[in-house]
């Protein structure tokens, strides 16, 4: 419970059963697919996109998939429309969540998540019940990092970086991940992933019978398959 996208390390996940792994594999093909349909097919052009593409591809997502992703988005194939939904609400133990979801059935989407939350003892909010205990940052996860470029990112405009046992996260505002994100690349730095994420302002302590019923929520959240990103403010 890192404070960003839990689901973020679900993708990562090489090893994943193949039931998960298709799973996954629907989740980032429909965040191409609206990517594109948001900014269109150039990932030069549209950023957002090749946020999508590169985190498919850390994935394994398959090329055909990718390209097929691209081509809804268009319009060059058939298929329902799919939108991007956010959801704001509570977990419990006083836990705040926001839940992205694409989706093409919205009233699916939305019976699906408030019963997930309910049956842990949450509920839905409405818009920005719990929007203001968090911030959007762009994340950036990379394997490896050195004095000298922290310093350097620093002074590119970096707002943190955070070292752990695998590794590192940048923080950035939502406007300087492009700009940080190639300057890491042209340096030759391994980049796990990078997103714009909400980031909980405050934490929420739990004790680890409240996180193992938390972890719950998380796998059950995980396994829907319109959820394509959640965040929380729980430590």
């Amino acid at each position: 419970m890192s404070g960003h996208s839990k689901w973020a390390t679900t993708k990562r996940q090489k090893g994943a059963a193949d039931a998960k792994r298709g799973a996954i594999f629907t989740k980032l093909g429909k965040a191409i697919t609206v990517a594109t349909k948001l900014g269109g097919p150039d990932p030069e052009s549209n950023f957002r996109l090749r946020l999508a593409i590169d985190l498919a591809k850390s994935a394994n997502l398959p090329k055909d998939n990718i390209e097929r992703a691209i081509k809804r988005g268009t319009g060059e194939l058939g298929g329902g429309i799919i939108e991007s939904i956010i959801y704001e609400g509570f977990g419990p133990f006083g836990t705040a969540f926001i839940i992205e979801a694409l989706t093409d059935n919205r009233n699916r989407s939305s019976s699906s998540i408030k019963h997930i939350l309910s049956k842990y003892g949450g509920n839905l909010g409405g818009p920005s019940s719990v929007s203001w205990l968090f911030e959007q940052k762009g994340i950036i996860r990379v394997k490896t990092i050195d004095d000298e470029l922290e310093l350097e990112l620093i002074d590119a405009g970096v707002n943190d970086i955070q070292r752990d046992a695998d590794g590192a996260i940048v923080y950035t505002q939502p406007n300087d991940l492009k700009k940080i994100k190639e300057l890491l690349e042209k340096k030759d730095i391994a980049i796990e992933y990078a997103e714009i994420e909400q980031v909980a302002k405050e934490k929420k302590s739990l004790n680890p019978e409240e996180k193992e019923k938390l972890e719950k929520l998380f796998t059950e959240l995980e396994d829907n398959e319109d959820v394509s990103n959640y965040y929380t403010n729980a430590e």
